[in-house]
């Protein structure tokens, strides 16, 4: 029988659960759109919380609900409890990105159905042998009041032909699984495989390895029963839609169909170890220690790679620092095991996108980008990789520990996160005094390992007080800017109170766009709405007050004026967003965007800064299309294939149905999906001006910028600026080049002025020397105070003195800056008093400088100090020689 393909194995998978009715979704992004409590999507059912979490009945797409899906999901687990990083390379299973092959039943099949199918696939669909395949079941729990899930294992004997003793019992901690420390849970069984040889397995029972970490047997796929909800107290009550959720391991099952004892063996792993092999002319399987870089670098590349096109770039917070690490530990790899001195990574991108082309296209759409940012971020660490692993080689020799201080300085000064300095120090079998490094940090947080959890949300909210029976609800606030309606729901949340209308004017926060505020009215009773967000299909209000009588007839009034800012610094994206494409190229993307009255911001993808020549060009394009007053089309419900093939901008990660909403300005110009409010025609926009260029993360730029009233008011805040600069310098037609002159003059003005200061200090030291004190022993004393002196030109002065009196003499002088509350003195010492004498200008100042309420030290020669203490310079320049004769042998 022919070995299957992965994607053949992936499109069974599908194949099969669309027979059975499921819908196949898309993979969700691997950067979670609207869930803030998870680093990176970590398992399949990410995607459907809300359905879980009871806010949506289903998947709904193509105006249907669907209670059955299936699908790939890209997941990346390198943070919290799902920490697979350290494992990576070192063994032949472990992934930071993999893809998890999943079924769901939204409140319809349950056990039974999940069960015979699961088998039917694996067994009779596959053609894997049934006496490898084990079924664990939940044992039950005392302290939870649960008995053994004996109704699964009942289906399993009814519904399979496993070998009964196949079926084995396991805790809670295996068998059953929880959303968080709130929230939907229940008991749940796994199947897993013995791929070991006959002989073995006649040596010792498969039932005495399963969950026992052995990698030849292993889970394949888990099957939850999602039927209890965790309330706050620990308690359990049943939920009222009992749910199916499985995953399973695609690269696991990929190895086990194409009879590998190693998932890096397979297809889906082969075309990047052969292209990593030509790179460092190597091959795959012949030494230990390079199939282990090998296997790290074509991981690291998956997560790397999928993260930065679905909008987590490197950078050094929150999810970019985690693609920062991922990214530097393969490149290390590659730099001290394959000997791949230049920038190579990036090179990995191409047979990725190629590869996944199919099942997730995210990545060769944006390959180009992907691959520039992956090439700047290589270039940034090779900068600094090869010296920090020197000093890192240095700090570690005759040693057992590697301090904290030189973990800090490894990351603070080379970029090595501190989980590339174990992993480095774990090689040579050092331990790091991580404790010390986080002390060094100066704060006590990890900001790579957030949790990678979520729990339901508990927040202290009340109950919904229904006012209206019913589910219908209208956003009218693209085409008018008041409406009648009426209140479905309040409720406290909080100190907020909320309000759901059955119709609204009232735009909700999205895409970047700031929500309306306004007025809701009924007779002399006014509600100021603050704030719109979207929660399920409605439009929560949060207003002042609560209202006194929420029935009746209410006025909603959006506030116009607002409005219509909000709606030209939107629009303006849109004109922008193709102006970047045009003058950068057509790999600039939308990475992100805050739209208000005030001003726009808006991210996108580019690998270097943006030249003042080009945003001068990018301006002028945007204010040429401003001028021609181009009008709005707004479609709103075009078949989403259609808008694709027209060309339409879409954001990558961003969820669209059936039909989608379209605004174009010029069909050869600005073709946007968009749920956005915009202007009629973009002379509206009035101008547009940009007000800065910055890095947003790695291989992502920002732009702000103002149109409309704030434009407006910017150019008459320049004008009044170069009206007073005139007025100032008097009417100059030419004012940058009188403003330039007027510099230079300040500055030479400036250098005469210092030389004329440091020629009058050196008249005055040549004084103090004439006038100087000779203390017993014939040593001659210079003291004095320079007015107005910093400490740079005392310690100049020292010198001076030294060249001028080169035998016996000691120097010392002081300054006092008052407006900044600061005393200086400088000490200098000759030769011949250093050396027969043993005195010593640091040990001189380090006295002085406490009597001065500060400190100092120096060279014996000469040494400085300040203080704070200014009214005591006079006493202590009185009181040298007790100082000097303190200080001499």
């Amino acid at each position: 029988m022919p070995v299957k393909s992965a994607s053949q194995i992936r499109n069974e998978f599908f194949k099969f659960f669309e027979e059975k009715e499921h819908i196949i979704v898309d993979s969700a992004p691997v950067v979670p759109q609207d869930d803030p409590t998870l680093l990176f999507t970590n398992a399949g059912m990410n995607q459907f919380k809300p359905i879980f979490m009871g806010e949506e009945e289903g998947y709904k797409t193509g105006g249907k609900v669907w209670k059955r899906a299936a699908d790939t999901q890209r997941c990346i687990r390198v943070s919290g409890k799902h920490n697979d990083l350290e494992e990576v390379g070192h063994d032949t299973y472990h992934h930071t990105l993999f893809e998890m092959l999943g079924n769901w039943s939204f409140g319809d099949y349950f056990k039974r159905e999940a069960i015979r199918w699961a088998w039917e696939l694996l067994v009779d669909e596959w053609g894997l042998e049934p006496d490898r395949l084990y079924a664990t079941v939940f044992e039950g729990d005392d302290k939870d009041g649960l008995p053994v899930d004996q109704e699964s294992i009942e289906l399993w004997e009814e519904e399979t032909s496993i070998d009964p003793d196949h079926i084995l019992k396991f805790d809670k901690k295996d068998n059953f699984w929880e959303m968080g420390e709130t929230g939907p849970c229940g008991p749940c069984s796994e199947v897993h495989v013995d791929i070991r040889p006959d002989e073995e397995r006649q040596k010792k029972d498969g039932t005495e390895l399963v969950n026992r970490d052995d990698p030849r047997v292993m889970e394949i796929w888990n099957l939850v029963f999602i039927q209890f909800n965790r309330q706050p107290d620990g308690s359990l009550d049943k939920l009222p839609a009992r749910h199916v959720d499985t995953g399973m391991g695609f690269e696991r099952i990929v190895a086990v169909l194409q009879d590998k004892r190693s998932n890096y063996d397979t297809d889906l792993f082969g075309p990047l170890l052969d292209k990593i092999g030509k790179l460092a002319g190597v091959t795959y399987g012949r030494d230990p220690e390079i199939d282990i870089a090998m296997r790290v670098i074509a991981d690291h590349i998956r997560a790397v790679s999928f993260a930065i096109a679905d909008g987590a770039s490197p950078g050094n917070d929150g999810r970019g620092y985690v693609v920062r690490r991922i990214l530097r530990r393969a490149i290390r790899y590659g730099w001290d095991k394959l000997d791949l001195k230049e920038p190579f990574f990036h090179k990995l991108v191409p047979v990725l996108a190629n590869q996944f082309e199919e099942v997730f296209p995210v990545l060769i759409k944006q390959q180009d980008y992907v691959t520039n940012v992956i090439r700047a971020e290589e270039n940034s660490f090779l900068n600094t990789l090869g010296q920090g692993i020197e000093l890192f080689n240095e700090m570690i020799e005759n040693r057992e520990v590697l301090s904290g201080e030189d973990a800090f300085k490894l990351h603070d000064t080379y970029g090595f996160p501190i989980d590339l300095t174990e992993l480095m120090a774990r090689e040579r079998g050092v331990e790091v005094d991580k404790e010390g490094f986080n002390k060094r940090m100066q704060e006590q947080q990890n900001r790579a390992r957030a949790a990678g959890s979520f729990s339901a949300e508990q927040a202290e909210k009340g109950d919904w007080q229904q006012v209206m029976d019913t589910d219908e609800f209208e956003f009218v606030g693209y085409d008018q800017l008041s409406a009648e309606t009426g209140i479905v729901a309040y409720r406290k949340e909080g100190d907020r109170c909320a309000l759901i209308l059955n119709r609204t004017p009232f735009y909700a926060e999205s895409g970047g766009q700031v929500a309306d505020t306004g007025i809701i009215s009924s007779g002399e009773e006014h509600l100021r709405v603050l704030d719109v967000q979207k929660v399920q299909d409605r439009f929560v209000h949060y207003v002042d007050s609560l209202p006194e009588n929420p029935e009746g007839t209410w006025e909603a009034l959006v506030d116009r004026e607002r409005r219509r800012e909000i709606r030209k610094h939107h629009t303006a994206t849109h004109l922008v967003h193709a102006a970047l494409r045009k003058v950068l190229g057509a790999h600039v993307a939308q990475k992100g965007s805050l739209v208000d009255p005030q001003h726009l911001r808006f991210d996108f993808s580019h690998y270097e800064q943006v030249t003042p020549d080009e945003l001068e060009e990018i301006e002028k394009l945007v204010n040429d299309k401003i001028q021609e007053n181009i009008p709005r089309q707004e479609e709103r419900s075009v078949p989403i294939e259609e808008a694709k093939e027209r060309g339409a901008m879409m954001l990558f990660g961003e969820k669209y149905g059936e039909r989608v909403r379209v605004i174009t300005f010029d069909e050869e110009y600005s073709v946007e999906l968009c749920g956005g409010t915009h202007a009629e025609a973009t002379g509206e926009l009035g101008y547009l001006r940009f007000l800065g260029e910055s890095s947003a993360a790695a291989g992502i730029r920002r732009i702000e910028a103002v149109v409309g009233r704030r434009a407006d008011d910017l150019l008459r805040e320049e004008k009044k600026l170069v009206r007073s600069i005139r007025n100032e310098i008097g009417q100059s037609e030419h004012l940058v080049r009188d403003i330039r002159s007027l510099i230079e003059e300040r500055k030479a003005l400036e250098k005469e002025l210092e030389r004329l200061k440091k020629q009058q200090s050196s008249d005055k030291l040549d004084r103090l020397i004439r006038d100087a004190e000779i203390l017993p022993g014939g040593i001659k004393l210079v003291t004095g105070e320079i007015e107005g002196a910093d400490m740079d030109l005392l310690k100049q002065l020292g010198y001076e003195s030294l060249e001028k009196s080169k035998q016996s003499t000691v120097t010392v002088l002081g300054s006092r800056i008052e407006e900044e509350g600061k005393v200086y003195i400088a000490a200098a010492v000759t030769e011949d008093l250093i050396r027969e004498k043993n005195l010593k200008a640091g040990a001189l100042v380090g006295e002085l400088g406490k009597m001065l309420g500060g400190g100092g030290g120096g060279q014996p020669g000469i040494a400085t100090a300040g203080g704070r203490d200014t009214e005591k310079l006079p006493h202590v320049l009185q009181n040298i020689e007790k100082v000097i004769s303190r200080n001499m042998e």
